[in-house]
């Protein structure tokens, strides 16, 4: 509101500025006119002559400013326009001395319309024909120049004095419309960048959210395969083995029973896993006795030996360090019972001082690294895959090695990132 009340008074001062500029020439020649006739100074040229002058004059003025206002940008042909004025001016002084109201004009006129130091000549000029106007005409400056001399020198001061100030006040004008330019363009600019951030943030948002839909998928997928299908396929294997062994009661029941268990444990870890909820053996102890835990059961399940060991001194990590190591125990012993047909099993984890490793080795058949590093699961599972991606995605790597009848080792190193870290 500052910003255009300001510009709105600029804009009145202007157009006032303007009007005065078209209306005052004939004030001043009206004026002179009228105080020419009414009170003629001695020896003037009579009544017609100078009336004729100031008629032409007139006509000057108004062909150049009030009929055709655009030529003022015009700088040659305003320059004709101000020395037919000044030579009207001269000429009128002449006849009467009563026309320095109109000579006076030459001031004014002589910013908008002539060129730079131009406007030092059109003032000395016209503070000349002004003092000549106040010493009582022509025959009287030549008679008495002295005088005269004095007479411009003080009209020099006084439209010098004003004619500084207004040129100050120009160049003033002139930076306050550059710099009201640049802000200008420097909305412009700014309107566009902010349209642009506006589109960029828009895209920002769709990628956010594309980019959270990913992730939240490959969290599933990695979810459902350490828990829905390692579940189904114990599940399988159990109720093979019950099979196998249907005509023995004992071995039949305690293969149901271990299907049933593995059902219900999948369920839960289903369940969890959906809401994002930590492993239920993570829930009531610490790593290293879930490991121990995961590894009995497993080995229970399997037939085979697995000894589980802890290095270091353990000490609470964070949720998703934890879960990631956890997860990649339950990988690794998932595809031994799988693929390497072993009769050992070693886990070992090690706590350093950046550093948490799971080493998972065993002894069975192995495969050979050179013709596929990372194999895939039958029917395009995760396995090896997604353990990497677990354990790439808190910062850490993943390591395989492995030969043909020389088992398989595999370890992940994570951060050591310390319990409640975010």
């Amino acid at each position: 509101m500052t910003c255009n009340g300001g510009h709105d008074r600029l804009t009145s001062w202007r157009e006032r500025e303007a009007a005065l500029y078209r209306v005052l020439p004939f004030g001043g020649l009206t004026l002179g006119t009228l105080l020419a006739l009414v009170a003629p100074a001695p020896q003037h040229l009579g009544a017609l002559p100078t009336l004729a002058v100031a008629v032409a004059a007139g006509c000057w003025v108004a062909w150049f400013v009030t009929v055709h206002p655009g030529w003022q940008s015009r700088r040659t042909l305003m320059a004709v326009y101000y020395a037919g004025l000044l030579t009207f001016a001269a000429a009128l002084v002449a006849a009467s001395p009563w026309y320095g109201f109109f000579a006076w004009i030459g001031y004014i006129h002589a910013f908008p319309v002539l060129p730079g130091r131009w406007r030092v000549v059109g003032v000395v000029t016209t503070a000349a024909l002004v003092a000549t106007s106040q010493g009582g005409g022509l025959s009287v400056a030549v008679s008495h120049w002295p005088l005269w001399l004095v007479l411009v020198l003080f009209n020099l001061v006084v439209a010098g004095s004003v004619t500084w100030f207004a040129m100050i006040a120009e160049q003033e004008d002139a930076k306050r419309k550059r710099l009201v330019a640049e802000l200008g363009d420097a909305n412009r600019q700014l309107t566009e960048t902010v349209s642009e951030n506006a589109g960029l943030h828009a895209q920002l948002l769709t990628q956010a959210r594309e980019a959270g839909v990913l992730d939240e998928r490959q969290r599933m997928a990695r979810e459902i395969h350490d828990t829905l299908a390692q579940g189904l396929t114990g599940i399988i294997t159990q109720l093979e083995a019950a099979e196998q062994t249907r005509d023995r009661s004992a071995d039949w029941r305690r293969h149901v029973d271990n299907a049933l268990a593995l059902a219900r444990e999948s369920l839960t870890e289903a369940r969890r896993s959906v809401q994002a909820v930590r492993p239920e053996p993570l829930e009531t102890a610490r790593l290293p006795d879930a490991l121990v835990e995961l590894g009995g059961r497993w080995s229970a399940l399997n037939g085979v030996r697995a000894d589980v060991a802890t290095t270091g001194t353990p000490r609470p990590l964070h949720p998703e360090v934890e879960v990631t190591l956890l997860r990649a125990a339950q990988e690794a012993l998932s595809n031994v019972a799988r693929h390497a047909a072993a009769s050992r099993v070693g886990l070992t984890l090690s706590y350093m001082a950046d550093v948490v490793t799971l080493d998972v080795r065993d002894d069975g058949a192995g495969f050979d690294l050179t013709d596929q590093p990372l194999p895939r699961e039958p029917g395009g599972g995760y396995g090896l895959t997604a353990m990497r991606q677990r354990v790439t995605g808190v910062g850490g790597e993943l390591a395989v090695e492995s030969e043909p009848g020389s088992g398989t080792a595999i370890s992940a190193s994570v951060p050591a990132l310390p319990g409640g870290a975010g």
